[in-house]
């Protein structure tokens, strides 16, 4: 099973409610009972579909075979935008009577929702409203920032049970481009990104170096740039990359050292930093280290995973 294949059972799938998918997977047929027991349906919704993925290419799904699931999930009719607008609001209402909220149909099966949020006592602040991006039948929900961070469990309650979703998880990835958060979370970067032209050797493109310079000096150089480019390319890919604009670290670490009596490695607490990485284009700007000699290639995987993992705030401990 190809990769293009691939992706579209695993789009098919990600549909699925979590509260539909054993009804829809056995109405399928294609994998078997004794597989379905196999998988963990109590996972998070991108793991099970991953997992799912794998038995279908492990048991070699065909083109047809991915098109019958596709018919069942449409004549099933997972998925009711009208039905998901009722229950939200009433959820939001049944809490807070003093909340506005206004929904436009967008493309992808998307819905934008405004949420103007009041008090038990004051009407709704229109001046400083909160935004909602939906994708139906995904498990993704995108929001700007809330002024009142007391509505946001009563937020992600409206949600969770508007969406038929069981919990939802905060994911740790910001930015104000919503096209690259939709594209990192989607897994569509490599795609919907893609402008440069990948069909020009790595030993074809232009190496600027001085015609002054010796020869060997010219040689040892030029192997050397060709390796830095195609290290690049392999770990960032030949395509523009999503916006972000910083990456976080928040490091704990213990002092380790040979010396008995050292007063940092008696100290039983932490010891505590923050490290930020802030640009305009942030995964662009660590694209354009090595290649401009500023840094070693390969980057640190701390810096490289960003997209892959889906996150730009991390944790790190000592293990």
């Amino acid at each position: 099973m190809d990769e293009t294949l691939a992706e579209f059972i695993k789009r098919t799938i990600l549909k699925i409610p979590m509260t539909e998918m054993m009804t829809v997977l056995k109405a399928w047929d294609f994998l078997s009972e004794k597989q379905l027991q196999t998988v963990n349906f109590r996972q998070r919704k991108e793991s099970l579909v991953h997992d799912l993925v794998l038995l279908c290419e492990e048991k070699c799904a065909s083109v047809h075979d991915a098109a019958l699931l596709d018919i069942i999930c449409e004549d099933i009719d997972l998925f009711d935008m009208e039905q998901f607008k009722s229950s939200f609001v009433k959820i939001l209402r049944r809490a807070l009577k003093n909340v506005t909220v206004s929904f436009r149909d967008a493309e992808e099966n998307s819905v934008w929702i405004r949420i103007a949020w009041g008090t038990q006592y004051r009407k709704p602040n229109q001046y400083k409203p909160v935004y909602v991006v939906y994708y139906s039948q995904t498990p993704y929900v995108f929001t700007s920032s809330c002024q009142l961070k007391s509505n946001i469990p009563l937020l992600g309650q409206a949600l969770t049970v508007a969406t038929n979703h069981h919990k939802i998880v905060k994911m740790d990835l910001r930015s104000r481009y919503l096209d690259s958060l939709k594209a990192i979370v989607f897994k569509q970067y490599n795609r919907n990104f893609e402008t440069h032209n990948t069909t020009v050797p790595l030993q074809e493109r232009t190496l600027e170096l001085d015609i002054h310079m010796d020869s060997r000096i010219i040689h040892e150089n030029r192997i050397e740039k060709e390796r830095v480019q195609r290290v690049t390319q392999e770990t960032f890919g030949d395509y523009p990359q999503p916006r972000l604009e910083f990456a976080q670290y928040k490091l704990e670490t213990k002092f380790k050292s040979d010396f008995n009596g050292d007063i940092l490695a008696e100290r039983k607490e932490p010891l505590r930093c923050l490290i930020k990485f802030s640009s305009p284009h942030l995964l662009e700007a660590l694209k354009a280290l090595a290649p401009a000699g500023i840094a070693d290639a390969p980057l640190s995987p701390l810096l490289t995973c960003i997209p892959n993992k889906g996150m730009n705030y991390f944790k790190i401990r000592d293990k």
